[in-house]
């Protein structure tokens, strides 16, 4: 892994799973980690409903804007974590890749995307103690 590692957060529409794990990690690790995202299928403007969730946690994804999943940043990443996105990911040898079951946050509630929130912190918490115990 290189010194500093880079996550890439990648699902079909860029808009509100990847984009709340983005957040948060940057949000945990400051400069310690290098955070992408992107989506196989990005959509047209992020999850109102995530940017809500999240600004509830004090983080802002409100500027954020869905991006295609580049080749290039799966070959940079140290870690690849794929939610719902199938196939259209990239393998490359000597990557730690993980698929994320999580629900899609798009057309739910307020109250329904607390919870997938929530069990992306959790995520994220987990995958920000093993980047920073072995880097």
């Amino acid at each position: 892994m290189t010194e500093i590692p880079t996550v890439l957060f990648v699902c079909v529409h860029n808009a509100g799973r990847s984009q709340m794990a983005a957040g948060y990690l940057r949000h945990l690790g400051g400069d310690r980690v290098r955070v992408l995202s992107g989506g196989s299928e990005p959509g047209a403007s992020i999850n109102a409903v995530a940017v809500a969730a999240m600004a509830e946690e004090g983080i802002d994804i409100a500027g954020e804007v869905p991006g295609i999943l580049e080749t290039e940043d799966v070959r940079v990443s140290d870690v690849v974590i794929t939610m719902g996105c199938g196939d259209a990911c990239p393998i490359f040898p000597g990557k730690r890749y993980e698929d994320w079951e999580l629900t899609d946050p798009a057309g739910k509630q307020l109250d329904e995307v607390r919870a997938i929130r929530d069990d992306i912190r959790e995520r994220v918490e987990r995958l920000f103690e093993e980047l920073t115990r072995t880097s």
